[in-house]
């Protein structure tokens, strides 16, 4: 049984400070205080820290494709698939490219949309040139993931000119704000904007890849950490955990989970003015002061499976109040039911 943490009853605490008092607990038992090091393991794993120092696109662009690859479907799943087929990378793709591809959709990544290749039925929006398309070539899982594949390479040559880093950072040197907060606001905007064009990738998956890719390269580029470090990835765990708790309906807008996440009083405004009062130093000296991305990270590990399995529909009945009287937060938390929504 997990022990309570000692805490004063919601009713005495205003609203702000109830859900300071509440995402400050999940920190403290959930945050991954080897979160930088996890990030960098995997960096110079892939060997990204060189690519990014030397400014070398394919390895980005393999990792993450890799990363994309994991949306819809349970991590042992994909990495389980992955590891018997592969994957698609630059160099293959690029050599499987000609220069005067017999299909249109194929001239350049505007002209890419609509590919509708289905691996299933092996059929496409251009069927004439599906035998000679390099599309299905990649053993993916589905063909979805090819078209992303494809269309992700064809926005790097395209609009990025081959140099997704120097791309990066033209992205970011370009943006302004008038506080730190539109700034960052805007940093990741001028990099989630384009690449919300590229096909079936969603801005949760964006965000969470270009947010690792930001933190681990920050040997070599501090404002790609300034960036990183404040993206937040809102999921379904993270959204209904600030709901069940209260601290939507206390300290922001109530909303269903999607983009209103991300609108002003939203789950992301919330995570990010509680972090503002979190000095994360006081769990890793090695952290910044301000790491929006750490607490967020901590939410998803209290409620997610992987993590301490907590907060989450497996765990509780959503037609009425949470029920588990061992959770670290129970005498603090609103237990709110989730089909009150």
């Amino acid at each position: 049984m997990a022990a309570k943490l000692t805490a004063p009853c919601t009713d005495l605490l205003e609203p702000h400070k109830h859900a300071n008092a509440l995402i400050r607990a999940v920190c403290t038992v959930a945050g991954s205080l080897s979160l930088l090091d996890e990030i960098d393991d995997e960096f110079r794993h892939a060997g990204l820290d060189q690519a990014v120092a030397s400014g070398n696109t394919p390895p980005i662009f393999d990792w993450l494709l890799t990363a994309f690859s994991f949306q819809g479907i349970s991590d042992q799943v994909a990495r389980s698939y992955m590891e018997k087929h592969g994957t698609a990378s630059w160099s293959k793709m690029e050599a499987s490219l000609p220069n005067s591809p017999s299909c249109p959709k194929l001239q350049n990544f505007w002209d890419y949309r609509g590919c509708r290749y289905d691996k299933g039925s092996f059929t496409c929006a251009e069927p004439d040139h599906i035998d000679a398309c390099p599309v299905p070539r990649p053993h993916l899982r589905n063909g979805r993931l090819n078209q992303t594949a494809y269309s992700l390479f064809l926005f790097v040559r395209d609009i990025a000119g081959g140099d997704l880093i120097g791309w990066i950072d033209s992205q970011l040197e370009a943006t302004t704000g008038l506080s730190d907060a539109d700034l960052e606001a805007a940093r990741q905007e001028a990099l989630i904007g384009p690449l919300r064009e590229v096909f079936g990738v969603a801005d949760k998956v964006l965000t969470n890849a270009l947010s690792w890719l930001m933190i681990g390269a920050r040997n070599h580029r501090p404002v790609w950490f300034e960036t990183g470090k404040a993206m937040l990835v809102i999921d379904t765990l993270v959204h209904n955990f600030l709901h069940r708790t209260g601290i939507s309906e206390k300290c922001g807008i109530p909303h269903r989970y999607g983009a209103a996440c991300y609108a002003e009083g939203g789950c992301a405004e919330i995570i990010r003015r509680a972090a503002e009062r979190i000095d994360a130093r006081s769990f890793n000296p090695s952290f910044p002061e301000f790491f929006p991305r750490f607490v967020q990270h901590a939410i998803w590990r209290y409620c997610a499976a992987d993590g301490l399995d907590l907060c989450n529909g497996n765990r509780i009945d959503d037609r009425e109040a949470c029920q588990i009287s061992y959770c670290y937060l129970f005498r603090i938390c609103g237990r709110k039911s989730l089909k009150s929504m």
